[in-house]
């Protein structure tokens, strides 16, 4: 008798295997379709994964698997398996359920419709209507996560603890895209005028010059929305929004004292902090002043945004017979207009008729929704795209998004580098940055920690522009052509005290301020042609469960960004549920 039980114990667990197996190898073949894009074969694929995965579940929840659970030594195991089988089978019928209901939307999709993006009336019908199927499925796959989460995660077999970690991610990243999904469907209708007009500040930054969403705002404009149908207006220079007498917005004691009454009157310096909507709220409110009309929100991206903008509409040709493309945008517009036009005023009608070409080149592209969807989400990926909505329910959605561009208060490891310029040139495009993140292990509640900040003014030989090099924090001084002055500030996780800082290995003193909850540590660094300097704080932090986040200020140049972490002693982190930046 005992044999027999053995030997059905044994058919039972290699059946629920080879189930699972199929699975899996269906599910891999799904992802390749979905990362192709080809939705019309995405059901076949779904429909070969959910036939094994809903046998498996059929045989780990009869009375059988139920005895084997509660048997001594395999019964972790067992548990585990069946919270697989569960799972997978649900993360099956989640799929087939959103690509049935939301049809009409993947059918757009794929097909890429040929109407331009500047009238996307139906694909905006199509996204308000999944909506409610894709939230609903991005919550069902947070409780497949959160049960999954709950089995034994040690069962004493290599390959299903791994198996079990790698269905959990695997869930938590369909959970995330799902997420996403559910969001951009939720805001992009309304947003996009689908229930009536919307203006949007559109402002151009240029991080030639350093600002903390990203570089200086250069250009900007108006984009109207309505019904799906856009259009950008009223594209000026930086020059044709005028200084307020007094300050458009109060964003509290700390940002007045950081920042200064300037930086709420004049769009100059209105992006100090990091804060997207600290410098959104006081664009729209200085555009308002001066035009008498109500704008809806706003919205910045730059050169390296464009380009990317570029690869998907391809080539554009600029009033002056000029051809723009994905490769020659962020050169032409931060680097080699500034020898071209040594006059400002015509460099930055010359940025304005950047702008405008490409605007006008992306409402009338018939690229299809898809690509411009993996445009987006590049663009959000890098902050290369932010955006602020004055109305507060779009607007408290948008914050627990990368798009959002808010600096979180919640607590947990956090590194972030901040640089403004304060030479008031143009050398912040050969600007490199790397940022070292290393934490140590938890004891008594906190953990110590290490930042290393390296920044090199990578300014190549020869003669630039003096519109380029000019120091305008000091004229009447003698600097070095080409040297560099930045104001660098990092903002550390909240409840983190620094224990020490030096400068090239020197101990240096840094200023202490705090911006929504963070520490914030500053200094002003002076920076020679081709000169790198390091920075180095040693902190205390809280010991906080989370992942370590190191959100990067969009620059010409990408950061380095590397993180370590010795996580002996530190709270655990819960179930897989991903959290925003």
């Amino acid at each position: 008798m005992l044999a027999m039980a053995g030997s059905w114990s044994a058919y039972l667990g290699l059946s629920v295997r080879d189930r699972l197996e199929e699975t899996r190898n269906a599910l891999l073949r799904l992802r390749t379709l979905a990362d192709a894009g080809d939705l019309g074969s995405m059901a076949g694929a779904l429909a070969e994964a959910r036939r094994p995965a809903t046998e498996a579940r059929r045989l780990t929840g009869g009375l059988d698997w139920a005895v084997i659970a509660h048997a001594p030594l395999v019964g972790q195991g067992a548990t585990t398996v069946r919270g697989l089988a569960e799972g997978v089978a649900e993360v099956t019928e989640v799929l087939t359920e959103v690509l049935r209901d939301a049809q009409p939307l993947g059918t757009a999709l794929a097909a890429g419709r040929t109407h331009s993006l500047g009238d996307v009336r139906r694909t905006l019908a199509d996204l308000d209507a999944a909506a409610p199927t894709l939230g609903a499925a991005a919550a069902r796959l947070a409780g497949v996560g959160s049960r999954l989460a709950a089995t034994p995660a040690e069962t004493g077999i290599d390959s299903l603890d791994q198996a079990r970690e790698t269905v959990l991610s695997e869930v938590d990243r369909l959970r995330g895209r799902l997420g996403d999904a559910a969001t951009a469907a939720t805001l992009l209708p309304p947003m996009l005028g689908h229930d009536g007009p919307r203006r949007y500040f559109l402002a151009f930054q240029t991080n030639a010059e350093a600002r903390g969403t990203g570089g200086l705002v250069g250009a900007f404009g108006v984009l109207e929305a309505d019904h799906g149908e856009i259009g950008i207006d009223g594209l000026s220079a930086n020059t044709g929004l005028g200084e307020s007498p007094t300050p458009v917005a109060d964003y509290g004691p700390a940002y007045r004292g950081r920042y200064g009454s300037a930086a709420t009157r004049m769009l100059s310096v209105s992006n100090l902090s990091p804060h997207f909507p600290y410098a959104a709220g006081t664009w729209a409110e200085l555009w308002e002043r001066q035009n008498r009309r109500r704008l809806d929100g706003a919205i910045a991206t730059d050169p390296v945004g464009l380009s990317y903008l570029l690869e998907l509409i391809g080539p554009v040709a600029l009033p002056s017979g000029e051809t723009l493309t994905a490769e020659n945008v962020v050169d032409l517009t931060e680097r080699a207009a500034y020898a071209r036009y040594p006059d400002p005023r015509e460099r930055k009608r010359f940025l304005v008729s950047v702008a405008g070409a490409v605007g006008d080149a992306l409402t009338e592209s018939s690229a299809g929704p898809a690509r411009l969807f993996a445009v987006l989400s590049r663009m959000v990926g890098e902050r290369r795209i932010q955006i602020w909505s004055r109305r507060e329910a779009e607007q408290r959605v948008l914050a627990e998004t990368p798009v959002g561009g808010v600096l979180p208060r919640r607590p947990g490891p956090f590194a972030g580098l901040v640089v403004n310029n304060s030479a008031g040139g143009k050398l912040d495009y050969y600007l490199e940055r790397s940022l070292d993140y290393a934490l140590g292990p938890c004891s008594g509640g906190t953990r110590s920690t290490k930042v290393s900040v390296r920044l090199t003014n990578d300014v190549p030989h020869g003669e630039l522009p003096v519109y380029v090099t000019n120091r305008l924090d000091s004229p009447g001084r003698a600097h070095a052509v080409g040297s560099n002055l930045l104001w660098v500030s990092l903002y550390a996780g909240v409840g983190a005290e620094l224990r020490a800082a030096r400068l090239d290995g020197d101990r240096v003193r840094v200023i202490s301020e705090a911006e929504r909850s963070h520490p914030v540590y500053s200094l002003l660094l002076e920076l020679d042609p081709r000169q790198s300097r390091t920075l180095e704080l040693d902190l205390r932090e809280p010991a906080t469960a989370g992942t370590p986040l190191t959100p990067v200020q969009p620059l010409a140049r990408p950061q380095r960004t590397r993180i370590t972490q010795d996580a002996r002693g530190c709270p655990v982190e819960g179930a897989a549920v991903r959290g925003a930046p």
